[in-house]
């Protein structure tokens, strides 16, 4: 599955990449060469970190899951010791 960013956010990448160059490798570097960057990160390092998302993702859901029995459990049978605890009689 190709990583694909926002036109938005892509720009703001692009800028962020070209004022890291500029502030700790004292140059400049281009907008096309500075997308081509981004370009090449996305592509060779995006679907690391996609992948590790979405494995902490399913990991939460299997979490959530494993306690849905809990939080929805209904105990069966409970007819006749509702009608105790309220001192009601049967038919």
């Amino acid at each position: 599955m190709a990583i694909e960013i926002p036109k938005d956010a892509r720009d703001q990448a692009i800028a962020s990449i070209q004022r890291y160059f500029e502030e700790n490798m004292d140059e400049r570097i281009g907008n096309i060469a500075a997308g081509g960057l981004l370009g090449f990160f996305v592509e060779e390092i995006g679907p690391v970190v996609y992948n590790q998302a979405v494995a902490e993702v399913q990991e939460r859901l299997q979490m959530r899951v494993s306690e849905l029995d809990i939080e929805v459990h209904e105990d069966a049978f409970t007819y006749w010791r509702k009608r105790e605890k309220t001192g009601g009689k049967g038919r």
